[in-house]
């Protein structure tokens, strides 16, 4: 088997006053584990088992709904836990910063345009920041989808990753999405972030 359970890189409430230790706990410890086992079911005995994730998502949509929906799950919230940090909020510096600047005019505008998305996204999904064709693009997925898969409307290589289903924020913020949000840009790991960005240009290179 090819797919592991990742440790969650900080602790519980490693993320506090932003992110409370509860919600980190039942997040990562029912939720996410439970996308995770039930995704190594769904494939057990597949083709699917040895498989990548990018050539799972590649053609997800000739997979079942319990593939699709936990590998989602699965590879969304790996990406959503290493983009955050103790240490995290502020700003990119290099590279990163540079593209920001140039695709959306400033750091600011940037910030206002992806938290309106994760605002106006209806019911549960995710915001991403992807590059697509070597440039910077915003984007928005519903449930456990993502940028990744074949049936995204918008495909890319996601570097950036927000989760605004109710369970990752409701204990702390209960139905002000917009709190959690504003919140949430002060653990934001600009490094993580920028060595994905990397990663994802030398791909499309």
């Amino acid at each position: 088997m090819s797919h592991t359970f990742p440790d969650l890189p900080y602790a519980f409430d490693a993320l506090e006053p932003y992110i409370d230790a509860k919600t980190m706990e039942v997040h990562y410890s029912k939720h996410h584990r439970t996308y995770y086992d039930k995704f190594i079911t769904a494939i057990k005995g597949t083709e699917l088992e040895n498989a990548s994730l990018s050539e799972i998502f590649d053609q997800i949509s000739k997979h079942s709904p319990a593939v699709r929906n936990n590998g989602g799950g699965y590879y969304n919230h790996i990406l959503y836990w290493n983009c955050m940090s103790q240490y995290g909020g502020g700003a990119p510096d290099g590279d990163l910063a540079d593209a920001i600047t140039d695709t959306f005019g400033s750091m600011d505008k940037f910030k206002q345009m992806f938290s309106d998305a994760a605002v106006n996204t209806f019911g549960s999904g995710f915001v991403w920041l992807i590059v697509k064709d070597g440039e910077l693009a915003i984007t928005s997925t519903s449930n456990q989808d993502n940028p990744l898969m074949d049936i995204a409307e918008v495909k890319g290589e996601p570097i950036l990753a927000l989760d605004v289903w109710e369970h990752a924020y409701y204990i702390s913020y209960q139905n002000r999405r917009p709190e959690y949000i504003d919140a949430w840009w002060n653990v934001v790991n600009w490094e993580a972030v920028s060595e994905n960005y990397a990663v994802a240009l030398a791909q499309n290179a």
